[in-house]
């Protein structure tokens, strides 16, 4: 994300801003600025340089007289250019390795201990999405026509598995055309697994589209029915939903119902989470961010565990964007690398 320049003193106003009003949830004034800051800085000047950050968009204030608030545009800026990571404490330390490290049991065990840890340390929901082990590479796709606009889509995958798939298209396809659009995709996608190819597809419709590569277009359209649905095991283990009632920003009864909804009927956390799968790191989703409107005032902070040395799953703290980040970073961190390591020596 691009940021307008923004210089010392004002960056570290913002720094004091949002971490005063992650630790008291109420807007900051800037008088309280002044007093707490310890910087030789008028609260006239003060005023002015809140009035550049919010027009940047990095602070809003709620009300006329009230003092600011960070917006998600400054989280973002915090958590990439002030952030200051705090350690793990000897506490949570001792927690985590007893609940995921001490103990003799089976994997499905493990991970209700690891979202359960999550949800009881950060006081917000914990998710753990259940190991993908052996994910399906595409080798081969071919289509047939059938009756009634209908396609029947047939994916070879790994060595030898074969999963047939009918689709339901907007017109009728000739055999030719098909054989064509298959070709396309086999050119373009073979060897790539299919989680990735699902969180890939709706970006390379675009791309075909922006080149004018019709054939492209409508195979990858094709494609991206024939690979759309979950992957068989696909699944998240939750924790501490209820911890979310006790936070104002999502006290909306109607938004709290959509957010439940949502944990219920699973699909849109894990096409994030399948998003997360393949990126390096630790991933944060503040706001808008995510893609998806229920999580409009949330943010989701995820980070990959590994089994035997390959990613197999991720593990998320869901909360307000009003959270701890210095705290909560490391906390997902340590949680997942401890749960990889107990999966790794359970196997």
């Amino acid at each position: 994300m691009s940021r307008p320049p923004i210089d010392r003193r004002a960056a570290e106003l913002l720094k004091l801003l949002v971490e005063r009003y992650i630790r008291d949830g109420q807007p900051v004034g800037s008088r309280t600025l002044s007093r707490v800051g310890g910087m030789d800085v008028s609260a006239a000047t003060i005023r002015n340089i809140m009035a550049d950050l919010g027009e940047m968009g990095f602070v809003s204030s709620p009300h006329t007289s009230a003092g600011r608030v960070p917006t998600p545009r400054g989280y973002r800026y915090f958590v990439d250019s002030l952030l200051v990571p705090e350690a793990v404490d000897r506490a949570e330390q001792r927690r985590i390795a007893s609940e995921l490290l001490e103990r003799q049991v089976d994997e499905a065990d493990l991970l209700q201990a690891a979202s359960e840890v999550l949800a009881g340390l950060s006081s917000m929901a914990g998710v753990v999405t259940v190991p993908r082990r052996n994910r399906a590479v595409l080798r081969r796709i071919e289509f047939l026509p059938l009756n009634g606009q209908r396609v029947l889509a047939v994916l070879v995958v790994n060595s030898h598995e074969v999963q047939n798939r009918v689709l339901s298209v907007d017109r009728d396809y000739g055999a030719e055309e098909l054989v064509r659009l298959a070709n396309a995709i086999n050119e373009e996608f073979v060897g790539q697994d299919l989680v990735s190819l699902r969180s890939r597809i709706a970006d390379e419709v675009v791309r075909a589209r922006d080149n004018m590569n019709q054939t492209l277009t409508a195979a990858a359209t094709l494609f991206g029915q024939a690979v759309g649905g979950d992957e068989a095991g696909s699944d998240f283990i939750l924790h501490g939903g209820a911890n979310l009632m006790g936070f104002e920003e999502l006290a909306d009864i109607s938004r709290l119902k959509s957010l439940f909804d949502a944990f219920d009927r699973k699909r849109e956390l894990l096409e994030l989470f399948d998003q997360c799968l393949g990126a390096p790191g630790v991933q944060l989703f503040i706001g808008e961010e995510s893609g998806y409107d229920i999580l409009d005032e949330c943010t989701v902070i995820t980070a990959p565990y590994e089994v035997g040395g390959e990613r197999a799953g991720v593990l998320s703290v869901i909360g307000p964007t009003r959270m701890a980040y210095s705290r909560l970073i490391p906390l997902v961190q340590a949680t997942a690398g401890a749960l990889g390591q107990a999966l790794t020596r359970g196997n």
